[in-house]
């Protein structure tokens, strides 16, 4: 299980390098708001370890979405993930197809993560259920679980730790890794090792529990030693 912390600038990324990923966002723009990308190429070069680069959520736009991702990967980043804030099995799979075209087309060797929201219903999106053999179909390498919505209601809050490690075990039966986020707490470190997902993402957790304050090195580390 691999540690991804979400700073939102150079001098939050400094402090969160004891990370297994850096993932460079804007929380200012959303769940998975897309940041600058001299940020996500400065951060680049900072970092030794791999940076993911988030890229918004989306309505359905293939085209603005494709362009994104082809836009983050040549901006540097290892891992390119975008949000699918729409409903629709056939509007997803046309959307997810175009953006692994835009990242694999020109570097294969990047990871395309799609992700989708647990709070799925009150938001009126696709499910996480219905999202992953699509992404798994395109040729995406991560499913990933977040919430929209930002008010203090974590991943926990709208999935059991049942239906989580069942989309763990379909993605890895579908030759995909799994992220699991949305406002996680040190609380559900117990149940995320035991559902086992590949990748953990962060922010909340290490900023104090406010995702709107800084990044803490301290909070940062301690975490990093709980997950192991």
């Amino acid at each position: 299980m691999r540690l991804l912390v979400s700073p939102r600038d150079i001098d939050e990324a400094k402090r969160s390098l004891a990370a297994d990923i850096i993932d460079v966002k804007r929380p200012a723009e959303g769940s998975l708001g897309a940041n600058f990308p001299w940020v996500i190429r400065a951060i680049t070069e900072l970092s030794h370890k791999p940076v993911s680069a988030a890229i918004g959520d989306f309505d359905f736009r293939p085209g603005g979405a494709s362009l994104a991702a082809y836009g983050a990967a040549h901006a540097g980043a290892d891992f390119v993930k975008v949000g699918l804030m729409f409903d629709g099995t056939t509007r997803a799979a046309e959307f997810i197809r175009a953006v692994v075209r835009a990242v694999k087309d020109e570097f294969p060797e990047k990871y395309v993560v799609i992700a989708s929201y647990s709070d799925y219903e009150r938001l009126g999106t696709i499910s996480p259920f219905a999202m992953s053999p699509l992404a798994a179909a395109a040729g995406a390498d991560v499913a990933m679980v977040d919430t929209g919505i930002k008010d203090g209601k974590s991943t926990f809050d709208f999935m059991t730790e049942e239906s989580l490690r069942e989309f763990t075990v379909m993605n890895r039966d579908a030759g995909m890794m799994t992220a699991l986020a949305g406002s996680l707490g040190f609380d559900h470190l117990p149940a995320l090792k035991r559902i086992d997902p590949d990748i953990i993402g962060v922010r909340g957790m290490v900023c104090g529990g406010n995702r709107d304050a800084s990044i803490r090195e301290d909070l940062v580390d301690q975490l990093v030693r709980m997950v192991g």
